[in-house]
């Protein structure tokens, strides 16, 4: 075990390199850089740009420079710990991460637990109830769920909120603490506001693991071994517990590699809509400025969660599924 993780950990690095040439590359496709972005959105609203500042800067982060040297002060400084500047908002971009990124884990963390208590009971029930009027009815609801984008359902959410209670159900706050030090009246505020884009966000995802929950675990009750467990006599909550159902999730330890980014990046178009503050707009504003420190610093730790999730979800394999073995070969 210690030596595949060793050997695991040593091909992250390859990894992560080639992902961070792709990351850097990608982002300085597009023609210009966040500079000349600001400028020209200056210009369009009649307003001048202060060149002198701008040429400033663009030689002291290094954009006079070629895209390969510039590439190796970006890598050489997030090896140690310099994620570099953002443009957009005169922030270096641990700070402007900052109340965001653990806003966005709260929200994301919430959000898969919800998933889970809601969708395991359902989904043992569809599988163990197969064809009945209840499989029917919430594999209904699960494909409904599925169907219905999340930022539709923001949005029918929020005009039904304004319609008839007339209150707002956007931000994961009240506004006077937006940009307020955190208290305990912020977490409060932060508490009564969170569960609305949990239920949100989190109903595709529910009606998904539905779906695949129901479908593992009859693939599985309908196997020998099932079979066999019934014809001696065991209970019928033992025989579905003690091997069904453990068979069946695998899916959901195979996750965690999608899982552990996820929480960082969230439901970005749903955080659009209901103007949450979470990291999600931040990327996508990051990307659509060119903001090339703290966009491609973002990218990179999703892509270092990514990895890091992929090796947990194969190490927790082989502890809850006895036939899957690390490295090559079989055991008797």
């Amino acid at each position: 075990m210690i030596r595949y993780i060793l050997l695991r950990c040593l091909a992250m690095i390859p990894t992560l390199f080639l992902i961070s040439v792709l990351v850097f590359f990608i982002i300085e496709l597009p023609p210009g850089d966040y500079f000349e972005s600001y400028v020209s959105e200056l210009r369009s609203l009649g307003e001048s740009a202060d060149l002198a500042e701008i040429d400033m800067l663009r030689e002291r982060y290094g954009f006079d420079q070629p895209q390969v040297v510039r590439y190796l002060w970006w890598v050489g400084g997030m090896l140690h710990g310099d994620f570099g500047y953002s443009f957009e908002y005169r922030l270096p971009v641990s700070e402007v991460v900052g109340d965001r990124l653990w806003l966005t884990v709260l929200l994301s963390t919430v959000t898969i637990l919800f998933t889970w208590v809601i969708a395991f009971p359902i989904g043992i029930y569809s599988a163990t109830h197969q064809y009945s009027w209840g499989d029917y009815g919430l594999t209904f609801l699960g494909l409904l769920g599925i169907a219905v984008p999340n930022f539709m359902l923001a949005l029918v959410m929020m005009y039904f909120a304004n319609v008839w209670f007339g209150v707002s159900i956007g931000n994961l706050m009240d506004r006077e603490f937006l940009n307020a030090p955190m208290s305990m009246a912020k977490f409060s505020s932060i508490l009564s506001h969170i569960w609305i884009p949990v239920v949100i966000i989190g109903t595709a995802g529910t009606a998904s693991m539905v779906r695949r929950l129901r479908a593992n675990l009859l693939d599985e009750l309908h196997k020998q071994y099932v079979t066999t467990a019934r014809a001696k006599g065991l209970h019928p909550t033992k025989v579905l517990l003690k091997y069904p159902l453990r068979m069946a999730l695998n899916f959901f330890i195979s996750d965690i590699g999608s899982i552990l980014p996820a929480m960082i990046s969230g439901a970005e178009v749903t955080a659009i809509v209901l103007s949450l503050e979470t990291t999600g707009p931040m990327l996508i504003r990051a990307l659509q400025s060119q903001d090339m420190y703290l966009a491609g610093s973002f990218l990179m730790f999703l892509a270092f969660l990514t990895v890091i999730g992929v090796l947990i979800s194969d190490i927790a394999l082989t502890f809850l599924d006895p036939r899957i073995r690390l490295g090559k070969g079989s055991s008797k």
